[in-house]
C-alpha cells in the first residue's frame, strides 16, 4: 500500500518535488485510522506539514478507506524520536515554492557581468553572520537572479540541515497574504514566513501599488532582519529605480548590499554554452562552430541562450540528425530572425571579395577562371543560405545571371563542402564573419 501511495504522490507532484520532499519519508505504522510517517529532519517534516498534508491524506484514503489521519514524526539516527501534531488541513499555509535542487553555485557560470552578485550570494550562504543583510540582486529577466537564490538556499541547507528556508515570488506573497486576510487568519501567514532562518522573495517589483501587501512586506522584512535572520530579494531594477513602492521599503532594501547582474558578454555566453554542452556529451555532439554561433547570435539573456541550445539538441535527437551550423540555422530560423540584423547581398559580396583578395567587380564579371568562379559560387551559396532573397534576385545581383546559375552554385558548394576540407573551412569562416 505504501508503495502505491508513493507512486501516486510522484505522479501528482512530479519527480523533482517528490524526490526533494516526499521520497525521504518512511512509513512507520498503520494504527487504526492513522498512518504514521517519519521524516529525516524537522525541516522536511515542517515542509511536508505545510505543503503536502491533504495530498498524503487523500492517497492513503484511496488505498485504505479506513485511514483518516496522517501523523508525521521526526527520525534521528534512524529512530523516531518525537511525533508532531497530525497533518490537519491548513488552507491558510503559505504555499511557497521549495528550493530547487538543480541550481547550485557549482553550475553557475561566473563572468564580469555577474561576479559581484555571485560573490555576494556565496557570502549569504556561508556560516556565521553575513556582513550585510538583506542582499538585493537586480537585473533583467533571464540573467541568473533566481538561479543564485536557489543556490543560496541549497548551500545554506547543506550546512544547516535543520534550518528553515522559504523561497517564494512577491506575487505569491501577495496572493497568499490576501487569502489570509479574507480568511481572517493572517497570524498563520505571519508566523510561517517570520519564523524561517532564510527568506528569499523573488521579483519584488510586483508589489508596486499594492499598499496592504507592502505594509505586511515591510513588517516581514523588519522581523527577519531584526531577528538576525537572512533575507534575499530580487527585482528587475535597483531599489532607487523601483516605482510605486513605499520609500521606507526601498530604504530597507538598500540597507544591505545591492548587486546588479548585467547582460552576459560574448565570453560569458560562450562559457555558459560550453558548460552546458559538456553535460550533453554522452547524448549528442555539438560542434564548436555551433556553440560560437549561438554565443554571438543569442544575446538577449542567458535563459534564451540555453533555451536555444536545448531546442537544437532536442530536435537533433528527435530526428536523428547530427548538429551542424546549417541544421542550427534551420531549427532556430524564427528565433534568429528576431535577433539578427538584416544581412544584405552587398555585404556578402564585399566580405567574400575581401576574404579572397578580389575586387567586387570580379565577382560580378563574366570571368570564369577558378580563382574568381569559386569565390563567386561561395558568395551565391551564402546569399541563398543567409538571406531571404529569391534565386532570381540573387542572380540579378551577380551580374544579371539566371536563377539556374545560382542553383548550380549552391549545389556545387554543398558538394565541395563534403569533399574539400579547405573549402568547408572557408565557408564556415565566412559565415562566422558575416554573423558578427
Amino acid at each position: 500500500m505504501w508503495h502505491k501511495v508513493r507512486m501516486a504522490l510522484r505522479q501528482d507532484t512530479g519527480d523533482h518535488s517528490f524526490d526533494a520532499w516526499l521520497a525521504p519519508l518512511a512509513l512507520v505504522s498503520l494504527d487504526g485510522d492513522t498512518a504514521r510517517l517519519s521524516a529525516p529532519s524537522a525541516f522536511i517534516a515542517d515542509w511536508v506539514q505545510g505543503h503536502y498534508q491533504d495530498l498524503l491524506r487523500r492517497h492513503f484514503a484511496n488505498q485504505c478507506p479506513g485511514i483518516r489521519r496522517v501523523v508525521l514524526a521526526v527520525a534521528a539516527n534512524g529512530q523516531v524520536t518525537a511525533a508532531s501534531r497530525p497533518l490537519a488541513p491548513s488552507a491558510q499555509a503559505v504555499q511557497s515554492l521549495p528550493v530547487d535542487a538543480r541550481y547550485s553555485f557549482d553550475n553557475f557560470v561566473v563572468g564580469k557581468a555577474n561576479e559581484l552578485a555571485y560573490t555576494a550570494a556565496l557570502t549569504m550562504a556561508e556560516p556565521g553572520a553575513p556582513g550585510f543583510n538583506p542582499l538585493f540582486l537586480h537585473g533583467a529577466t533571464g540573467l541568473g537572479k533566481t538561479h543564485l537564490m536557489h543556490a543560496i538556499g541549497n548551500a545554506y541547507l547543506a550546512r544547516h540541515p535543520q534550518a528553515r528556508v522559504a523561497y517564494l515570488s512577491a506575487e505569491k506573497f501577495m496572493v497568499e497574504f490576501m487569502a489570509a486576510m479574507r480568511a481572517k487568519d493572517t497570524i498563520s501567514f505571519k508566523h510561517r514566513l517570520r519564523s524561517v532562518d532564510l527568506l528569499m522573495i523573488d521579483d519584488v517589483q510586483f508589489i508596486a501599488g499594492k499598499e496592504s501587501t507592502q505594509e505586511e512586506f515591510f513588517h516581514t522584512m523588519n522581523e527577519i532582519i531584526g531577528a538576525g535572520k537572512r533575507l534575499v530579494l530580487t527585482a528587475d531594477r535597483s531599489p532607487q529605480n523601483l516605482e510605486g513602492i513605499q520609500e521606507r521599503i526601498l530604504s530597507r532594501m538598500a540597507w544591505g548590499l545591492v548587486a546588479d547582474i548585467n547582460p552576459a558578454d560574448y565570453e560569458l555566453r560562450l562559457n555558459i554554452l560550453q558548460a552546458k554542452v559538456a553535460t550533453l556529451a554522452n547524448r549528442v555532439q555539438v560542434p564548436d562552430d555551433v556553440v560560437e554561433f549561438l554565443a554571438r547570435k543569442i544575446t538577449a539573456n542567458v535563459r534564451e541562450l540555453e533555451g536555444a541550445l536545448n531546442r537544437v539538441t532536442a530536435f537533433a535527437l528527435l530526428v536523428g540528425k547530427p548538429i551542424s551550423l546549417e541544421f542550427t540555422r534551420e531549427t532556430l530560423a524564427d528565433l534568429l530572425r528576431a535577433h539578427e540584423k538584416k544581412l544584405t547581398i552587398d555585404e556578402i559580396q564585399r566580405k567574400v571579395a575581401d576574404y579572397y583578395g578580389l575586387k567586387l567587380s570580379d565577382l560580378l564579371s563574366e570571368r570564369r577562371a577558378r580563382e574568381v568562379a569559386r569565390p563567386r559560387q561561395i558568395a551565391m551559396y551564402l546569399a541563398k543560405k543567409m538571406t531571404p532573397r529569391s534565386l532570381p534576385e540573387i542572380g540579378r545581383r551577380f551580374g544579371n545571371r539566371d536563377h539556374t546559375t545560382v542553383m548550380h552554385a549552391v549545389k556545387k558548394v554543398e558538394e565541395l563542402r563534403g569533399q574539400d576540407r579547405e573549402i568547408d573551412s572557408d565557408v564556415a569562416t565566412l559565415a562566422r564573419l558575416l554573423d558578427g
